[in-house]
């Protein structure tokens, strides 16, 4: 499957690759020329006068009152969570029984 995949890919690059070298070799018509187009007047456009902008009052200033001083309550301590773990005893075991 994917070797029919490969050759049909190279066969259509051959083919494009012969396209363009054809597409290269062949020269191409000379363009037309474009047109000059007439200059027109364009007459000039007309000023309107602007009218005046009205005053517009100016905003008082706000001033807002001091803000209220509040202590906050006093929280318990977080205790503290230990490090280190106990060390646990390590018995030895019983001695055997039977002898070699």
């Amino acid at each position: 499957m994917i070797l029919a995949f490969l050759i049909a890919i190279s066969s259509s690059s051959i083919n494009m690759a012969l396209a363009a070298r054809q597409l290269l070799q062949t020269t191409l018509p000379p363009l037309p020329t474009v047109p000059t187009l007439p200059q027109g007047n364009v007459p000039p456009l007309p000023t309107i006068p602007l009218p005046s902008m009205p005053n517009i009052p100016s905003v008082p200033k706000v001033t807002l009152p001091p803000l209220p001083t509040t202590s906050l309550p006093n929280f318990p301590s977080i205790p503290t969570i230990p490090t280190t773990f106990p060390s646990i005893p390590f018995f030895s075991p019983p001695p055997s029984t039977t002898t070699p």
